[in-house]
């Protein structure tokens, strides 16, 4: 079996497990969803979704949030971790968004990667679910379960996307990588995996043999 097949058999899998593939992180607004998915480093999407009600409850606008005491908005986002460094970001993504981007959020690699604070995983989220164009998140989930079943031979996130893009269709990669959120949490945990339990048995080269 190629990995390209095996890959269409856990897309294929995945849909049937979870046939809505929607993002775990709360938003309204593109912006929202950019800001959620940077203080969601390091950090669950259920605090990120906690946090972000009350940063976008009180601060209704990108103006409003440029403007922002940094203060404050380090007090909103500490809960989240990185506190300092996460406040710095959201305030300038604000600024820059507003100045630079004439308030709406940019949809290329490229200027998405400009932004402070945001890295190809943030953009890639934010290319998929935005614009619908290809994306590959490659977050914990991704990596860990894609590298178990044996699609890529890395951890590297930068080397697990290339590797994902050259076997995922274009059309199923950015659903795929929210699949893999809701599997990784059910199932292929970090810790103790259900492999009894999974449907993934028949192809995933992580299986444990039968003793």
């Amino acid at each position: 079996m190629t990995k390209k097949q095996r890959a269409i058999l856990l897309i294929d899998n995945l849909k049937k497990l979870y046939p809505k593939a929607l993002c775990s992180l709360e938003y309204k607004k593109p912006y929202e969803l950019l800001i959620a998915t940077r203080l969601s480093a390091q950090c669950t999407d259920a605090r990120v979704n906690i946090v972000t009600k009350e940063l976008f409850g009180k601060y209704k606008s990108l103006d409003e949030l440029k403007d922002a005491p940094y203060e404050d908005i380090e007090r909103i986002v500490r809960p989240c971790g990185l506190g300092k460094t996460k406040a710095k970001d959201v305030i300038l993504i604000a600024k820059d968004l507003t100045e630079k981007f004439n308030y709406t959020v940019p949809d290329t690699m490229e200027e998405l990667t400009s932004l402070s604070g945001v890295g190809r995983k943030t953009a890639n989220l934010i290319l998929g679910d935005i614009y619908g164009k290809p994306a590959i998140v490659t977050d914990t989930h991704c990596i860990r379960i894609t590298g178990r079943i044996g699609l890529v031979t890395s951890t590297s996130p930068a080397i697990v996307e290339k590797q994902l893009r050259a076997i995922v269709p274009d059309d199923e990669g950015s659903d795929m990588c929210h699949r893999l959120v809701l599997f990784g949490r059910e199932y292929c945990k970090a810790r103790n995996p259900m492999c009894d339990e999974c449907i993934m048995g028949d192809f995933c080269k992580n299986k444990p043999k039968k003793q």
